[in-house]
């Protein structure tokens, strides 16, 4: 028995467009998962599932906000009439806002409330609402994994990053809190985890991190400072990981967070 086998797998991806969402979407369809695509633009939906079909034909998209119920009840539908199930949420939705930030001449007093408001929307309710929607569907075949990104933000105080590291916070502590309810209500079937990327560069902090001629800035330097490794993620390092919660291997594993950070959270700095 193989117990890392994902070729039956339906597995859908919140954010598949995105950098990571897409890295990881990219992964299981080498590995033969059914993955789909789950954006809130539909040029990026079809240019995305049109691109990975050159992986594998298993590879579909909606179109989709993750914070309007409605519209992903739309989705959940759709799918299983399609499909008939959905094992995997990938809740790789997520990002930040310049006003949920304290920029570098700006204090705590600055931020504003409305942007730190949507990067709470669209990072923790981003991964509650459809953990809801697309949880009841595991509820009635009482066999479901869902997986959330948290953040190193979420563990330790992250300078300037305020609204992004209380939602991801938050993450961490719903992921935990519904994997008992999940595993206590409906059955071991059911798992809820989270992997905890470390530094990698993606499109929103590459100019924080990186200057004009791929040198580190200061802050990119802190963080390298603070990595046992001395480097950056690399998005292809959280598969291992991915492949792992998605799969029979971690069938008694609910409700961790698993750190894929070259050791950053295991470093005091001394």
């Amino acid at each position: 028995m193989n117990l890392f086998n994902l070729q039956d797998k339906v597995v859908l991806v919140t954010g598949g467009g995105g950098v990571l969402g897409g890295s990881m979407a990219e992964y299981l369809l080498h590995q033969g998962a059914t993955v789909i695509i789950l954006h809130y633009k539909q040029e990026t939906v079809d240019a995305t599932v049109e691109r990975m079909k050159s992986i594998s034909k298993k590879v579909d998209g909606y179109l989709c906000n993750v914070v309007d119920e409605a519209s992903l009840q739309d989705v959940s539908d759709a799918v299983i009439a399609k499909y008939g199930k959905i094992d995997v949420l990938i809740n790789a939705a997520g990002g930040n806002m310049p006003g949920a930030t304290v920029g570098p001449t700006q204090s705590f007093f600055d931020i504003n409330m409305d942007d730190f408001k949507k990067v709470v929307d669209l990072n923790l309710f981003g991964s509650i609402i459809p953990s809801i929607v697309f949880g009841k569907e595991m509820v009635k075949s009482k066999s479901g994994v869902i997986i959330n990104i948290s953040s190193m933000a979420a563990d330790r105080a992250i300078t300037r990053v305020a609204g992004y590291s209380a939602s991801k916070a938050a993450i961490d502590n719903y992921t935990k809190w519904l994997a008992v309810e999940l595993a206590t209500k409906y059955g071991d079937g059911l798992r809820v985890n989270a992997i905890a990327p470390g530094f990698f560069i993606g499109n929103q902090n590459r100019t924080l991190l990186l200057n004009e001629d791929g040198s580190y800035t200061d802050r990119g330097n802190t963080i390298i400072n603070n990595t046992p490794m001395k480097r950056f993620g690399e998005a292809d390092e959280l598969h291992g990981a991915l492949h792992y919660l998605c799969s029979d291997a971690s069938k008694f594993v609910t409700g961790i967070v698993i750190p894929v950070d070259g050791g950053f959270s295991a470093f005091s700095g001394v």
